[in-house]
């Protein structure tokens, strides 16, 4: 029997019925019976668990010791390894938002995993392979950079889709043609529909041509259709519109675009 640790009442609903095989027990109980221990818990609170569970005595030597950590490698386990434990960083490269499609996006998912030897190495690709994964090996000393590329490209786009969806609905108010859906605050709209073919369109140009993918004003170097954007994102948020400068100028510098654009943004930025 598996057991798993829980305290919000979200995180016992998920226990309840996505491991509903498994019993709820405190983490020094469920550390105690563990030969594979899992620990999947944000970045910041890591470290306090890993000592916590070391000056508990729960963990016995020979445990599996993995966490799901972007940012962090092996080393912040060192309280319990230091006790005998193995530990491993098992981290997959994926968004969760506590859905239910959150566990079906597991496979064919990377992994970065990083372990102290080439025995710890061949048990993470060993669990990782057997979750439908493809694991990749990420060196200690670049976890960090690791965990900032992904979080840059993954973050960074839901609040460029946020933004440009909310200019989006402010373009689209008002009466439209006839049968038209009301523009209105809800997720699932009419600025979503028209924008996702586009960005799901970008996104798979990006990821197979690289930057040679890009297209639009800024790649073309218009320094008048950026000038005039930056005027419209302003009338609406400049808080939208300052975003908009700073990802123009570091797109104007990968298209090495018309230099009087870079010149107008990097004015307009400081």
């Amino acid at each position: 029997m598996f057991g798993v640790a829980a305290i919000s009442d979200e995180s016992v609903h998920r226990a309840q019925t996505r491991l509903p095989d498994s019993v709820i027990l405190p983490v020094e109980q469920v550390a105690a019976r563990a030969e594979l221990l899992l620990l999947a818990v944000p970045d910041a609170e890591l470290p306090g668990l890993v000592r916590g569970l070391a000056a508990s005595g729960a963990v016995r030597p020979g445990t599996i010791v993995a966490h799901t950590s972007g940012a962090n490698g092996v080393n912040v386990l060192a309280p319990l390894t230091d006790q005998g434990a193995l530990g491993l960083a098992i981290h997959p490269a994926m968004t969760f938002t506590g859905h239910d499609e959150d566990i079906d996006r597991l496979a064919n998912s990377c992994f970065g995993i990083t372990a102290a030897d080439e025995i710890g190495y061949a048990i993470a690709q060993a669990l990782v392979i057997e979750m439908g994964g493809e694991p990749v090996r990420v060196a200690e000393d670049q976890r960090t950079l690791y965990h900032a590329a992904l979080a840059h490209g993954s973050n960074h786009l839901v609040t460029v889709i946020v933004d440009a969806v909310a200019a989006l609905r402010e373009s689209l108010a008002g009466p439209g043609v006839f049968g038209q859906q009301t523009v209105d605050d809800q997720p699932g709209g009419l600025p979503e529909r028209l924008i996702a073919p586009l960005v799901s369109a970008a996104l798979d140009n990006a990821l197979r041509r690289g930057k040679s993918a890009l297209t639009g004003p800024v790649a073309r170097g218009d320094v008048d259709a950026v000038a005039a954007h930056l005027d419209a994102l302003e009338n609406v948020d400049d808080r939208l519109a300052a975003a908009y400068r700073a990802m123009s100028l570091r797109t104007a510098e990968l298209a090495q675009t018309n230099p009087a654009l870079l010149d107008l943004l990097a004015k307009e930025g400081r």
